[in-house]
């Protein structure tokens, strides 16, 4: 057997530390020793629950560990919804009046019975209730407009 296959030999059979050879002589005797006291300060039985830090971490712990429940997703969901509005507001609904700014500058009208129809002065809908006037203007020729006439178009 050549010399280097010998060499690439003997990195695969790890060195006899505990042989009956080495016990006689004191530097082997040193060398098992430390060997001995190497593997008895090692720690025995299960490794410790190591405690989660950070945020990612506690939110992993609590979420994905032993009791992992669907919260998450609605987390996902809402995050979702809420940074979707608000760019949607800052990129639209900041310059135009939107549906819940004009219930917040109107008012809703609670002085009427809830089978009469809302007035259309306080509608929520104002480019399209002056379109229904002029369509009702132009079929019927009139100018007298009653407001109960146009809800039973």
């Amino acid at each position: 057997m050549s010399y280097i296959a010998r060499r690439g030999l003997s990195t695969l059979i790890p060195p006899k530390i505990a042989s009956p050879n080495a016990i006689g002589a004191a530097k082997d005797a040193a060398r098992m020793d430390r060997v001995v006291n190497f593997y008895a300060r090692l720690p025995r039985g299960a490794a410790p629950e190591v405690k989660p830090t950070g945020i990612i971490g506690r939110y992993q712990a609590r979420y994905f560990g032993k009791n992992p429940s669907a919260a998450p997703l609605a987390h996902a969901i809402g995050t979702i919804l809420i940074l979707g509005y608000s760019m949607e507001y800052y990129f639209h609904l900041r310059t135009s009046p939107t549906f819940f700014w004009r219930i917040v500058q109107q008012g809703l009208p609670f002085h009427r019975p809830p089978q009469e129809p809302p007035p259309l002065s306080n509608s929520l809908f104002g480019f399209w209730e002056r379109e229904i006037l002029c369509i009702y203007h132009t079929l019927y020729n009139e100018d007298d407009v009653e407001e109960s006439n146009l809800y039973h178009l």
